[in-house]
């Protein structure tokens, strides 16, 4: 029927058939800056393909349908043989294939492999986030394996392989493989030390039964985990094959899925071990050692994951102002909805630009890289992923009414916000971790200390934030009960100093005038009115926009 009552218009255009990478200045700048001139194109060339598929038409369907129909727990069959098996929709799957055959889980043994993949998850999770789950467990289980060649011979081809195989079988028989990760338990949450699982012995080398359980298991759909579990010699970890090389399924009874904020295409599940099969990875009593590069690895991940979700909120805000028109003319060119948005942008800036170095480090491997990142993804962790929420939440009202309606895919992305905060270590975790650093390793202090004095004497601002910090460290006396003070001027100093070097002097100077010196409100779009605030939200605005 023909409406007759009004005319449709001044509705914006949704933004879809773009390229997702390309009209993201700042990430395809840190691509240029991080990769190696002889690897470079390629890199562009696979990255562009990905963007342009991040932003079909298509790659959008699949996320909202993903997330309209969670997976499903069947634990048994119909004739009530145990089962545990989560099926999913087919836009999941296809998600998740994409992803593998864009090289997402392979970044250890390529050149520029580190930055390619984080540039390539940041582009492909603005498709949808909750896949992005076992693709960053598998990639980040490759170090941890690594501590012991003859299962890291074995698993590491499939986990890097690029064909995703649906599906529960061997994994010999497999082409590729997904892995998922069980550390924590009801009693003790991150406390993994107070973990009661059991680990007993068993004949063969390096052969263990687990009885026990995992409060949340990550991706329980996977073809193996890495869990930790109390061995003889002490908290150990170990690889649970879902699958035994016979065929048979190892005992692994999947009690529910989680109903989550978020995150709700992902399957997040509560299990049981009961004589569960299980290979000793490492040493017996040096299970959170061993661990410890795969919990690195998905750390980083939820700083590139925030970043992503970041630049979407932030895309789609400066799209919707640039077409949407109120009191006169576009939102855009409105001067407190150009604040609003600026101020954005400069999170979202920093929020990529912090998230690129890192993976940047990753590549180079140094000594002194390694010590960097001790301190900088902990601290990156806690401030990039607690920033999330309150971009995204600000990025929606940039829509008014349009935002609040799922259809728009902001809701999606508010619900999806805070996951990165509380996964892999909340808040406090680390904070603390931070602090152990500081405290414990000299060695990383000098080296952050070596990249922030990179960009000393750019910026006054920047130069007195540096002098404030060295204060605060110089006073460890009760600094647990400061940790967050500490943490978050640690981060900030750190992007200020990587933004004076390579963001625009206007992007630089604003967020020195603000994040650093102190001029600005407590909410979004409080920026200093003489700032050139018109270039930070063009430079934010997406091409097809």
């Amino acid at each position: 029927m023909a409406a007759t009552t009004h005319t449709v218009s001044n509705q914006v255009p949704p933004l879809v058939g773009y390229d997702v990478f390309a009209a993201d200045r700042v990430l395809t700048e840190a691509v240029e800056r991080h990769v190696e001139p002889g690897v470079l194109p390629g890199v562009l060339g696979e990255l562009a393909e990905l963007g342009r598929s991040a932003g079909s038409a298509q790659a959008q369907e699949w996320g909202a349908r993903a997330n309209a129909h969670p997976p499903v727990l069947h634990t048994h069959d119909r004739y009530g043989n145990r089962i545990d098996e989560v099926e999913f929709h087919p836009s999941w799957h296809r998600l998740l294939g994409h992803a593998v055959s864009a090289g997402l889980t392979d970044a250890w043994g390529r050149p520029a492999g580190h930055v390619r993949r984080a540039a390539g998850f940041l582009v492909w999770t603005q498709a949808e986030a909750g896949h992005g789950c076992p693709l960053s467990m598998t990639h980040a289980a490759v170090p941890a394996l690594r501590t012991d060649p003859a299962l890291a011979a074995v698993w590491e081809p499939l986990l890097t392989s690029y064909v995703y195989e649906e599906g529960l079988r061997p994994a010999q028989e497999k082409a590729g493989v997904l892995l998922g990760m069980g550390m924590t338990e009801k009693q003790g949450g991150t406390d993994v030390r107070s973990n009661t699982t059991r680990a007993q012995p068993l004949p063969g080398e390096g052969e263990y039964l687990l009885t026990g359980h995992k409060w949340f298991c990550s991706a329980p759909m996977s073809d193996g985990f890495l869990v930790l579990a109390q061995a003889p010699g002490g908290l150990s970890c170990f690889l649970v094959p879902r699958v035994l090389p016979d065929g048979t399924r190892n005992p692994f009874a999947i009690q529910r899925l989680k109903d989550k904020l978020g995150n709700r295409s992902n399957a997040s599940g509560e299990v049981e071990f009961d004589g569960t099969w299980a290979r000793l990875v490492g040493e017996e009593g040096r299970g959170v050692r061993t661990i410890i590069g795969m919990v690195a690895a998905t750390r980083l991940d939820c700083v590139v994951g925030s970043a992503a979700l970041m630049r979407q909120a932030v895309a789609q805000a400066v799209h919707h102002s640039t077409y949407r028109s109120a009191f006169g003319g576009p939102l855009i060119e409105k001067p407190l909805m150009r604040n609003v948005l600026a101020d954005l942008a400069l999170e979202s800036e920093a929020a990529t630009v912090l998230a690129m170095r890192l993976a940047a480090a990753c590549d180079t491997d140094t000594e002194e890289e390694r010590a960097f990142l001790r301190l900088a993804v902990p601290a990156a962790k806690y401030w990039v992923t607690k920033r999330c929420t309150a971009v995204v939440g600000e990025a929606l009202e940039c829509l008014g009414g349009n935002g609040y309606v799922e259809e728009s895919g902001m809701p999606r992305l508010l619900r999806e916000a805070p996951l990165n905060s509380i996964w892999e270590g909340s808040g406090n975790v680390q904070a603390l971790d931070v602090l152990r650093a500081l405290q414990r390793e000299p060695g990383a202090v000098d080296a952050f200390l070596r990249e922030v004095g990179k960009g000393r004497g750019a910026d006054h601002r920047l130069d007195a934030a540096v002098k404030d910090l060295l204060t605060e460290l110089g006073d460890l006396e009760g600094i647990e009960a400061r940790a967050r003070r500490v943490v978050e001027r640690v981060a900030l100093v750190l992007q200020g100093s990587l933004l004076v070097r390579w963001a625009p002097p206007e992007v630089a100077d604003a967020f020195c005038a603000s994040r650093l010196g102190g001029d600005r409100g407590a909410t979004f779009g409080t920026l200093p009115h003489t700032l050139d605030l018109a270039s930070v939200v063009a430079r934010a605005r997406p091409v097809a926009a």
